[in-house]
């Protein structure tokens, strides 16, 4: 394994949605050995309606799910803190910066708040707009 590639929800989104740019990120993560991982919470809030069930799952499945640990919500409640960012409009982002943070590196966040997730990531991840 060489790193980790952090869809969020827009991330998991374009997945589903077969968007063009996100199919060549994930093509050039399995050419180069990259872990794919959503936050298990990203499930809960990518999810549209609009769209078939059936193919929301088939999109989760081509990706590794993370559970949100105590030691990363206690990790996602410390780069809240330290970005002097509070409320639930964060708490997501939070996660995936800690999933992201706790995951083998070099780490890639792939999202559509780039500014609020280079705040919660810092230096520890790279953080790239789709």
């Amino acid at each position: 394994m060489s790193g980790t590639l952090v869809l969020d929800r827009e991330g998991l989104s374009q997945l589903v949605r077969r968007t063009p740019g996100l199919t060549e990120w994930l093509a050039a993560a399995e050419a180069e050995d990259v872990r794919v991982v959503i936050s298990s919470v990203t499930l809960v809030e990518a999810r549209d309606p609009r769209t078939s069930q059936a193919r929301f799952d088939y999109a989760a499945s081509r990706v590794n799910v993370v559970p949100p640990t105590e030691a990363i919500a206690r990790h996602a409640s410390k780069l809240l803190a330290a970005a002097g960012l509070h409320g639930h409009q964060y708490a997501l982002d939070a996660i995936v910066a800690a999933t992201a943070l706790a995951s083998p590196a070099p780490a890639t966040v792939l999202t559509s708040d780039p500014d609020d997730l280079h705040a919660l990531c810092g230096p520890g991840a790279r953080v790239v707009k789709i």
